[in-house]
């Protein structure tokens, strides 16, 4: 894996920014010409520090769902009980975001619900079922204040 220069930065925070932006527009905001811009951003594509684009769509009123964080303890942390649980967590569509955490659980979720009770579903049939799952701690959240 090759080092990211202060040019690379500069690219992806651009893109960050804006990942819509023309490559006429990144290069001038990054200080190069075209040609060269796009050479590099290729690169950094090819590398996989640019994993792909994608659009952020507006989330839903708070009247049309819930936003629930849930916190994932397993039972053991092998490597094959991780391995099995990250298989099963990738099917289920209502978790929009898993992450493996460091400190009081293992994992952090972020699953999206109609209401309370269609979450109350979701956490006896697909949450609890999970395999290896110890405990589930849950926290509904009230707004979003930043979104990336």
């Amino acid at each position: 894996m090759h080092a990211l220069d202060d040019t690379d930065r500069a690219i992806l925070r651009q893109l960050r920014a804006d990942g819509r932006m023309s490559n006429a527009a990144l290069a001038e905001a990054v200080g190069l010409s075209p040609s060269a811009c796009l050479r590099r951003l290729r690169l950094l594509e090819h590398r996989g520090v640019i994993r792909g684009y994608t659009a952020i769509i507006e989330e839903a009123a708070p009247r049309e769902g819930v936003v629930v964080i849930v916190q994932i303890t397993l039972e053991r942390q092998t490597d094959a009980s991780m391995q099995r649980f990250e298989t099963a967590v990738r099917r289920c569509p209502e978790v929009r975001e898993c992450y493996l955490m460091t400190g009081m659980s293992d994992y952090l979720l972020r699953v999206e619900a109609r209401d309370a009770a269609d979450y109350e579903r979701i956490h006896k049939e697909v949450l609890s079922r999970l395999p290896g799952v110890a405990r589930i701690q849950s926290s509904f959240a009230i707004r979003s204040i930043v979104r990336g």
